[in-house]
C-alpha cells in the first residue's frame, strides 16, 4: 500500500491482507505438484507458492527480476515451478481456466488436483456455470475455491445475489463452507476436498468465509459500502494472524519475546526485499516484443506512432 502511494506501484493493486488464512491453510493440504490458478488478488496466494518477496516486489515494481520478469505486474504473479499459473485480470475467467488445468491433469494420468480460486464479484459470471458444468460432466480433479469477502467492487453481497452462499449454488457439484478467517479450519476443509478429487468423484466446491480490510483495490476507499466499525470488530474478533498468535501463546510452544523476535525478523526481511526491488532495473526496450510472436514465424510486429514503423522480429 505505501508503495502504491508514493507511486513507486502503477496500474492497480488488491490487497490481500484479511484472507491470509485461506492461503496458508490451502497450502497445508496441498503439494507443490498440485496446480494453483486465482484472480487479480494474487499477492498472498503468490508467496504461499514458494514466491519470494524480492520476486513479488520486483514484478509489483515493474522490474526484471519480478517472477513475470516486470510485464505482469501487480494482477499476473507466477510461478511456474511449484505450479502457480498466475493472477488473471478478468473477472469470472479463473474457473474456465482451472478447468483446462484440470483436464491437462486428467489427460496426463496426474495424481494431483487443482485449485481454481474466485471471488463472490465473480460468482454470476456466465463462464463459471460452462466451466463447472464442464467440470462436472468430465469428472475433472477440480476444487472450485471461493474467496468470499462478501464485497465486490464497492458492492455487498446482498445487493447483487440472490443467493448469498456460493458452496451449494450447483446440485450436481457438491460443495463445504470453512471459515476462511481460520487456518486450520481451511485446512481441513481442503484435505477433504482433495482426497475427494483424487478418489475419481469428480469437481467441489469450497467456499472460504473471510474478509477484506481494505478496498476493493487502491481506488476503493473501502468504507463507502460498509462502516469503519464494522471493519475494526473484524479486525479485533477474528484476525487470522491474531487468532494464530492465541493460539501459540496459550499452547505455550513459544514465549512472547520469541513470537516478537520472529515479528521483527520478517519485517527485516520485507523491508529489505522491497528496497531491493526498488534498486533492480526495468526491462530494457527489446523487451517489448519479446514472448509475442515465435521467433521463426516470419512475422513483424508493428509501433504503435502513427508511422506505423515495421519492426523485425529477432
Amino acid at each position: 500500500m505505501q508503495l502504491f502511494k508514493s507511486q513507486m506501484i502503477r496500474g492497480f493493486c488488491h490487497l490481500y491482507d484479511g484472507q491470509e488464512a485461506v492461503a496458508v491453510g490451502m497450502e497445508r493440504a496441498l503439494t507443490f505438484d498440485d496446480s494453483v490458478i486465482t484472480a487479480y488478488r494474487d499477492h498472498g496466494i503468490f508467496l504461499g507458492r514458494g514466491g519470494t518477496a524480492l520476486e513479488l516486489f520486483s514484478e509489483l515494481m515493474g522490474k526484471k527480476t519480478g517472477c513475470a520478469l516486470g510485464k505482469g505486474g501487480s494482477m499476473h504473479l507466477y510461478h511456474r515451478k511449484h505450479n502457480f499459473w498466475g493472477g488473471w485480470g478478468i473477472v469470472g475467467s479463473v474457473p474456465p481456466l482451472g478447468a483446462g488445468l484440470a483436464f491437462a491433469h486428467k489427460y496426463m494420468k496426474k495424481p494431483n488436483v487443482v485449485v481454481a480460486i474466485y471471488g463472490d464479484g465473480a460468482g454470476n459470471q456466465g463462464q463459471l456455470y460452462e466451466a463447472q458444468n464442464l467440470a462436472a460432466l468430465w469428472n475433472l480433479p477440480l476444487i472450485l475455491l471461493i474467496e468470499n469477502n462478501h464485497f465486490g467492487m464497492g458492492t455487498a453481497e446482498w445487493r447483487a445475489s440472490k443467493k448469498v452462499t456460493h458452496y451449494d449454488r450447483v446440485p450436481y457439484i457438491p460443495g463445504i463452507k470453512a471459515d476462511g478467517m481460520d487456518m486450520f479450519s481451511v485446512r481441513e476443509a481442503f484435505k477433504y476436498c482433495k482426497e475427494h478429487c483424487l478418489a475419481g468423484k469428480g469437481p467441489i466446491m469450497l467456499e472460504a468465509d473471510t474478509y477484506r480490510y481494505h478496498g476493493h483495490s487502491m481506488s476503493d476507499p473501502g468504507s463507502t459500502y460498509r462502516s469503519r466499525k464494522e471493519i475494526q470488530g473484524m479486525r479485533q474478533e477474528r484476525d487470522p494472524i491474531e487468532r494464530i498468535r492465541k493460539i501459540i501463546l496459550t499452547e505455550e510452544l513459544v514465549t512472547k519475546e520469541e513470537l516478537k523476535d520472529l515479528d521483527k525478523k520478517i519485517r527485516a526481511e520485507v523491508e529489505d526485499a522491497a528496497a531491493k526491488a526498488r534498486e533492480e532495473p526495468f526491462p530494457s526496450d527489446d523487451e517489448l516484443f519479446a514472448n509475442i510472436y515465435k521467433a521463426d514465424s516470419g512475422l513483424v510486429a508493428y509501433g504503435c506512432d502513427r508511422r506505423k514503423t515495421k519492426v523485425e522480429m529477432p
